[in-house]
């Protein structure tokens, strides 16, 4: 795999795929290490935003309050660290879906903090698919995974939302997605352009006259 030939910072004996790293990385983990890794992948993804995924491994290890060895040890190369955060931003963006239509007002407004949150992930999802592309093999295993976790839970608020009479029911959750991720395209390099109003303006235009 092209990518994992990336090494942190010139760090040429990082773990290799058959090494001891990939047996930890296949036992199960205990729940102190799962939250630990968390904290890093979210300090990662927050890093990457601002500095790109060539960030120094020293800003990330800062961001999350951990020495540098605590980075490589969970992730020996800087490709384990950028499909590891890609994996994890879908994974909370998925989670996120039922949390907010059970707590929120209307499945309307769930459906809204959610796209809200699409919109964050897709920030940082354009600044990492430039170097995922690099192998092209691992950035469709990526994508497929994007689209199986997260389709699915915009179908569910948009399903919701549309059984309350709030939204027309005309508009499939794949079709919605690649529309919110056209309007974020190239939003991260001119301030004139403001994608997230602009998506505002899509989803308020789902809404059924009252």
């Amino acid at each position: 795999m092209v990518l994992r030939r990336r090494f942190y910072g010139g760090r040429s004996g990082a773990v290799s795929d058959r090494g001891e790293g990939a047996g930890r990385a296949a036992r199960p983990k205990r729940t102190d290490a799962r939250r630990n890794e968390e904290t890093l992948l979210d300090a990662a993804a927050a890093v990457f935003v601002t500095s790109g995924v060539e960030a120094p491994v020293r800003d990330i290890a800062a961001k999350a309050g951990v020495g540098m060895g605590t980075i490589y040890r969970h992730f020996p190369t800087r490709a384990d660290l950028i499909i590891a955060v890609y994996r994890h931003q879908v994974d909370a963006c998925a989670e996120a879906g039922p949390t907010l239509l059970a707590t929120s007002a209307t499945p309307y407004a769930a459906l809204g903090r959610w796209i809200d949150l699409f919109v964050d992930f897709l920030v940082t999802k354009h600044g990492l698919a430039a170097v995922l592309q690099s192998d092209n093999t691992g950035f469709e295993t990526l994508h497929a995974y994007f689209l199986d976790r997260l389709v699915p839970v915009c179908a569910q608020l948009l399903d919701a939302a549309a059984d309350a009479g709030e939204i027309r029911s005309d508009l499939a959750a794949y079709e919605l997605m690649r529309g919110v991720g056209n309007l974020c395209i190239g939003a991260d390099g001119d301030p004139r352009y403001d994608a997230r109003r602009l998506v505002e303006l899509l989803i308020a235009g789902l809404r059924r006259p009252s």
